[in-house]
């Protein structure tokens, strides 16, 4: 039995989310293989060398997986997924569109963000937005899993020395092709893989009040800035950063909610942080129930006073 990890990457480095899924797949039992596809992607190859517990690293280099286009990249891990028990994938945007064109091809059943192995075949998944935790066991002779990465903790990204086998790619599909892309700048970190967020709701009445509150007090703190589904729909901030279950799901050491009130959407996206700040005037909001420590006031006082007191 082994297990089979489709490395998210850039080419020359690996993403966290990878770290994580590795975790998941040393539960799963067995030796844990990394796929990396990609083109002069021997860097990114090199790293996922380097991840403990890694046995092996599958390299992959052509031009047709340069951009990660879902269909050449399912292609490529069809060509050897005879040879696994697990195949597991990064529940991010680039995973969920690989994972479900590999599992209706194998014609099994897809496992989605999985928070837990409870044993090879068994595995914990949220569902209702969190609200209840299914148990879900699976006959497949192959699983194919995607995995939420703050479900688990990170493997050590150095300390391994796994062999790095070339392999040779499968051929364009043709379906698809890559014409270009739009790539936001921030200097902030990555709201994912963030260890601090401030996140902002529509309580703020506007996108100019929202920069001006939030972005004084991520700078001071450091922090990566989110915000609500409410915020996001109301224009007060970009689609990208929306924190909940339709957003990205985080958990930071520090989350602080500021004029959010909690929807079950949203709490299902940040309920796993280490510690949960929230800033709101109703002390009836919902946010408080799973916040470790809760301010009833004025965001627009409490705010101001909060960065001018660091």
């Amino acid at each position: 039995m082994s297990a089979l990890v489709i490395a998210e990457h850039d080419n020359a480095s690996i993403k966290g989310a990878t770290l994580n899924t590795v975790t998941a797949a040393l539960a799963c039992g067995g030796e844990v293989h990394v796929l990396v596809a990609g083109h002069n992607a021997a860097g990114a190859a090199a790293a996922a060398a380097q991840i403990a517990g890694v046995t092996k690293v599958i390299h992959v280099d052509s031009d047709s997986l340069a951009h990660g286009l879902a269909e050449n990249v399912a292609a490529q891990v069809l060509a050897i997924a005879g040879a696994y028990s697990h195949i597991l994938f990064p529940a991010t945007a680039a995973g969920k569109n690989v994972a479900p064109r590999v599992a209706a091809k194998l014609d099994v059943a897809q496992i989605s963000e999985i928070t837990q192995v409870d044993s090879p075949d068994t595995f914990e998944r949220p569902i209702y937005a969190g609200n209840a935790i299914a148990t879900v066991q699976s006959t497949d002779a192959t699983k194919v899993i995607t995995v939420r990465a703050t479900g688990f903790d990170a493997a050590a990204a150095s300390g391994g020395s796994a062999a790095v086998e070339s392999v040779t790619a499968q051929a364009d599909s043709g379906k698809s092709s890559f014409k270009g892309s739009e790539i936001a700048k921030n200097d902030r970190p990555e709201l994912t893989a963030a260890k601090i967020i401030v996140s902002g709701g529509r309580a703020l009445g506007s996108a100019e009040k929202f920069n001006e509150v939030m972005t004084p007090l991520a700078d001071k703190l450091g922090a990566a800035i989110g915000a609500s589904r409410a915020a996001v729909d109301a224009g007060y901030a970009a689609n990208d950063l929306q924190v909940g279950q339709t957003g990205k799901i985080v958990a930071p050491q520090l989350y602080v909610a500021c004029g959010i009130s909690g929807a079950i959407q949203h709490l299902a996206g940040m309920k796993d942080s280490k510690v949960i700040v929230a800033i709101n005037k109703d002390p009836e909001a919902p946010i408080f129930s799973v916040a470790d420590f809760g301010l009833e006031a004025d965001l627009f006082v409490a705010v101001p006073e909060l960065v001018n007191a660091l």
